[in-house]
């Protein structure tokens, strides 16, 4: 009987990737808009889309991310300036693409930019600090889909959402975990939505990489920086060992969790935008296939009990 369903996995993951190895023709002819192109996964799909033969649109929020770029790409790559939390600058984008791709649409948008700061126990953070990441995670996904949306129905392309193993399961305080449960919210209406037009919807679901999403530096700034604008309250019932037991494990366990192979991740995205047959969802990372995924399964009294074993000590900690 084992033998029998080892069997039969086999032939499933087989079967599956044969089905998936066929790729789009004639990518010459079709665009696609990438948004936070400056660094990271944006930055190296732009680039790696484009030796693949696609019409790049690539989106950044700096002169610098634009002008690098074009050094190490062809000149079919196109950069754009991008603030997805403007409407303005959407609005332009938009326009600039519509005039671009023509009668032939757009084959597909890969929403990539976003951040993870400011990020924090939720009673440490004001609903500013929920709205300015919101604006950019979630709105600014919904933004940017929502403007180009015509162009994609005209191509029946796709639409590319990045979330994250934080949209499946929440064990961090703060806006971050929100803003990617409805990144997850948004694909799957969309999703569904869309299917009667010809047009794919795929998620993006990655555990820890080693991007400015994951940078201690950054973290660790954006968490002291939060503690000294706390009222003396709330820091009397955190204490200051909860602090630097927080930054301690940041500086030791993130870099440790966080895969440095970027590719992994742009290899997933570079198969939702090209293969013939894309995956409705993809996880890249092991930690997303062997833990994080697995354990957002798991009954919430598990979980938390899990995620609570070293956990910074609080001063003030009720026994319950």
């Amino acid at each position: 009987m084992l033998l029998y369903l080892l069997g039969l996995v086999v032939f499933y993951y087989l079967y599956r990737w044969v089905r998936e190895l066929p790729r789009v023709p004639d990518k010459g002819s079709k665009y696609v808009y990438i948004t936070g192109c400056d660094t990271g996964f944006g930055n190296l799909l732009a680039r790696h889309l484009d030796k693949k033969g696609f019409r790049v649109i690539a989106a950044c929020f700096t002169e610098k991310g634009e002008e690098d770029l074009k050094k190490s790409c062809s000149g079919n790559l196109i950069t754009t300036h991008l603030n997805v939390t403007s409407k303005e600058s959407v609005a332009k984008a938009a326009a600039m693409i519509k005039d671009k791709v023509g009668e032939r649409g757009l084959w597909a948008v890969v929403n990539n930019a976003g951040v993870s700061v400011p990020s924090a126990p939720c009673d440490w953070l004001t609903i500013d600090d929920y709205k300015s990441m919101l604006d950019v995670n979630l709105n600014g996904v919904i933004a940017v889909t929502l403007s180009v949306l015509p162009l994609i129905k005209k191509a029946k392309g796709r639409v590319v959402n990045v979330a994250s193993v934080f949209g499946r399961i929440s064990v961090t305080g703060g806006p971050y975990t929100v803003s990617k449960y409805g990144v997850e919210a948004f694909n799957d209406s969309l999703r569904l939505n869309l299917k009667p037009f010809g047009v794919k919807v795929l998620c993006i679901e990655p555990g820890f990489f080693k991007t400015n999403v994951t940078d201690t530096e950054i973290l660790s700034r954006n968490v002291k920086m939060l503690w000294d604008r706390l009222p003396q309250e709330v820091r009397d019932d955190y204490g200051i060992k909860y602090l630097n037991s927080a930054l301690n494990i940041m500086a030791d366990k993130i870099p440790k969790m966080s895969d440095g192979d970027l590719m992994k991740v742009v290899s997933c995205m570079e198969h939702a935008v090209s293969a013939v047959q894309p995956r409705t969802r993809y996880s890249p990372g092991w930690d997303a296939k062997l833990f994080w995924l697995p354990l957002s399964y798991m009954p919430a009294r598990f979980t938390d009990y899990l995620m609570s074993i070293n956990a910074p000590p609080i001063a003030k900690q009720q026994q319950q």
